[in-house]
């Protein structure tokens, strides 16, 4: 059966078609995106309730615990970004000198080069004889042949991307808005009662984290939910902690 996703449609031509063959990547890309999504959000959640927690059994001060959560919201959200933007950055150009090795290697070498991808492909189960023939075919186009031939060897795609803005508002961002969960119930309510409630909360952002996470990844919810809840109050709780004991080592 012809594959209807190929098939020209009526004044689309081959941009049109194009744009269809790559939508997937774009959307397996943005979907990639969900590392910095947890990340943000996990840190954005247990970091502001490990400091305002301490904050506020120290002190007792509703004032001094939003202005400490604030402060450290924009603090730990700007340094989170900036922190995504460097290391993608830096990760990205060490690809890019990678490859270019690589490159350079083909150009300088061809033969052997040619014979490393043959190995390359029949590591993946393909006969000697049918890789030679698709070495050799692919071979005639050199971009291509680059392209496969580096992301088959080094893993890594030919032209990585060293501006990584989206990545890094997606980190900052989600780190500001979770710290609003533990953070919310100061605004509204005396230390004592405003104290659980942040926990509450804090829980129910780390359950919905676990849903989103399960939903995007096809996960069982259940497990997804638990392992987010599970480690975030494992590592909530050593901020708490420190959060509590260090003040009262310095006499606060």
């Amino acid at each position: 059966m012809e594959d209807q996703r190929l098939a020209p449609t009526p004044g689309g031509g081959p941009v049109q078609e194009s744009r269809s063959l790559f939508a997937e990547r774009t959307r397996i890309e943005r979907l990639g995106r969900i590392r910095q999504l947890v990340f943000g959000s996990l840190d954005g959640l247990l970091v502001p309730l490990g400091v305002i927690s301490g904050v506020a059994g120290g002190t007792g001060d509703s004032k001094a615990v939003i202005v400490a959560g604030i402060a450290e919201a924009f603090a730990g959200a700007l340094s989170m970004g900036a922190g995504e933007f460097i290391s993608g950055r830096s990760e990205a150009q060490i690809q890019r000198a990678e490859v270019q090795k690589e490159l350079d290697e083909m150009r300088n070498a061809p033969g052997p080069e040619l014979s490393e991808f043959v190995q390359l492909i029949q590591h993946e189960g393909v006969a000697h004889e049918d890789a030679q023939r698709v070495a050799a075919i692919l071979a005639r186009y050199p971009r291509s042949y680059a392209k496969t031939m580096v992301e088959k060897e080094l893993g890594i795609p030919i032209d990585p991307a060293t501006t990584r803005i989206p990545e890094a508002v997606t980190m900052g961002a989600s780190y500001i808005i979770a710290s609003v969960f533990p953070l919310a119930a100061y605004f509204f309510l005396p230390i004592s009662a405003a104290f659980p409630v942040s926990l509450a909360l804090t829980c129910v952002a780390l359950i919905a984290i676990g849903v989103l996470k399960g939903k995007l990844a096809s996960l069982n919810l259940v497990r997804s939910v638990a392992e987010v809840v599970l480690i975030g109050s494992v590592s909530g709780l050593g901020g708490f902690l420190l959060g509590t004991i260090v003040p009262r080592l310095f006499g606060y």
